[in-house]
């Protein structure tokens, strides 16, 4: 199995992590068992002078016999119940050992820390640790007993043997290892796998990314679990939907355009080869080709101007002239553009103009063109005989523009898409589609809002609402 980068550096930085935690636990564990262990021993050898001491010896022991000492001592050991793992030594005022539990006689001279420790000390007692002569370790506890004379005192001294306890506490830190190391696996080997799983997620991930970038939509990712790489996985595939919708929309509109630009191209190539024959031999059939020629010259300039401000507003430098304008009369010379087509298409245009003023600080230039464009398409969209009606209110300083017509209607599904970029609801009907996506960045840039409702098959009504000065006013809606 390859290792990602993400998965070695994970099980490193995890790995040095968890084994400086494990060690730190080991080392702490282990410190605390020692001391447990060394003090138990401690409390062991403290034990036959704490408990039963005072029925053999008292302050003025030092002031008895030797023999009589001697006999105290024996029957103390004889009575000291620790025996089998503690050695006990009697130690007279003179510094010898006179009685031993184990009933062998120590030599003169043996070395007992603990005793002289113990006698330089105001506490009377000492604890010491170390190797015998014979390299065993033991721990020995001394007491006093009576004065000191001379560097010398009567004593106890108990000691018992290490190596068991030493033995115990590394079988112990060796488990404490054997565990940590477990505990270090356990944490690695699952970690391992499951980073592994989602590094190769991460990768199918990004081969999918590729092959979207090569053009590839279809692709889809092999992730089953609902997690956050899920989410990603979904994301990527929302993404090539949306880039795969985006990019047939854009093919679309180019064909759309193409088609829109070859039209009038079309008719002014043809009336100028049509001209050049006939000259001025015939001024009625001359006068119509220039008026065809200026018409498509006009569509095709307002195409134009149309692109620039869509290639304007996706690099954010469509611009604003902001002066203050009345939005009504706006409104009342862009509804008189097409009274005359509206006649010839016969189709009804309601509109009631007003001595009410709608004064606002926007580009009245701007705003012709979103008017222009609306009214455009509600006429394109109505079918002869239908009605576009247009009516005006204002409320709490907002002029609402509402633009009907009874023609056929927008599909709940394309209705949300409408003012994308490069959409276009119905492909049958002339236009490049992106005229209601510049009309809603316009409205947008005054801080209006363009909003439409629609039925299939009913028609269509876009409200507009724009920021005004003023007073609150009301105004007739579609009345002639």
């Amino acid at each position: 199995m390859r290792i990602g980068i993400i998965t070695r550096q994970w099980l490193l930085k995890t790995f040095l992590i968890v084994s400086l935690l494990m060690a730190a636990i080991a080392a702490t564990l282990s410190f605390a068992m020692h001391s447990f262990y060394y003090n138990t021993v401690r409390s062991t050898l403290s034990a036959g002078y704490n408990s039963i001491v005072s029925r053999y010896f008292n302050a003025g022991a030092a002031g008895t016999s030797d023999e009589e000492f001697n006999r105290i001592a024996r029957a103390y050991i004889e009575s000291y119940s620790l025996r089998d793992i503690v050695d006990v030594w009697v130690i007279d005022r003179h510094g010898a050992v006179v009685a031993t539990s184990d009933g062998f006689r120590v030599p003169d001279g043996v070395e007992m820390p603990d005793y002289a420790q113990a006698i330089a000390s105001d506490k009377r007692t000492s604890t010491w640790t170390g190797r015998t002569a014979g390299g065993e370790k033991i721990m020995a506890t001394t007491y006093l007993l009576g004065n000191v004379n001379a560097d010398a005192a009567s004593a106890l001294r108990f000691s018992t043997s290490l190596e068991k306890v030493d033995a115990q506490f590394r079988s112990d830190v060796l488990l404490l290892i054997i565990l940590s190391v477990v505990a270090v696996l356990l944490t690695l080997v699952p970690g391992t796998l499951y980073i592994e799983k989602l590094v190769r997620a991460v990768r199918r991930t990004t081969d999918a990314a590729n092959e979207i970038a090569k053009g590839d939509y279809s692709v889809r990712i092999d992730y089953a679990e609902h997690d956050e790489i899920g989410a990603l996985c979904t994301a990527v595939h929302d993404m090539a939907d949306e880039i795969s919708t985006a990019d047939k929309m854009k093919n679309e509109f180019i064909s759309t355009v193409s088609h829109e630009l070859r039209t009038p191209l079309t008719a002014i190539r043809g009336w100028g080869e049509t001209l050049r024959q006939v000259g001025a031999d015939d001024p009625a059939l001359t006068a119509r080709g220039i008026d065809v020629i200026l018409k498509e010259t006009t569509r095709l300039g307002g195409m134009v101007e149309e692109l620039l401000d869509f290639s304007r507003i996706r690099n954010d430098r469509l611009s604003l002239r902001i002066a203050q304008m009345d939005a009504v009369s706006v409104l009342d010379e862009a509804v008189l553009t097409f009274r005359e087509r509206a006649v010839r298409e016969s189709k009804q245009l309601l509109y009631a103009p007003t001595a009410v003023e709608a004064p606002m600080l926007g580009d009245a230039g701007r705003i012709t063109q979103v008017f222009v464009n609306v009214i455009d398409n509600a006429l394109k969209y109505t079918d002869a005989g239908g009605t576009i009606r247009i009516g005006t209110s204002v409320a709490d300083r907002l002029l609402e523009i509402r633009i009907s017509d009874t023609g056929r209607g927008i599909s709940a599904r394309d209705l949300p898409h409408v003012t994308e970029k490069f959409y276009k609801a119905d492909q049958a009907v002339r236009g490049s589609g992106i005229g209601l996506a510049v009309a809603s960045e316009i409205v947008r840039l005054h801080k209006g809002t363009l909003q439409l409702e629609s039925e299939r098959g009913v028609g269509t009504t876009v409200i507009i609402t724009l920021p005004i000065l003023g007073e609150e006013r009301s105004l007739e809606y579609g009345q002639e």
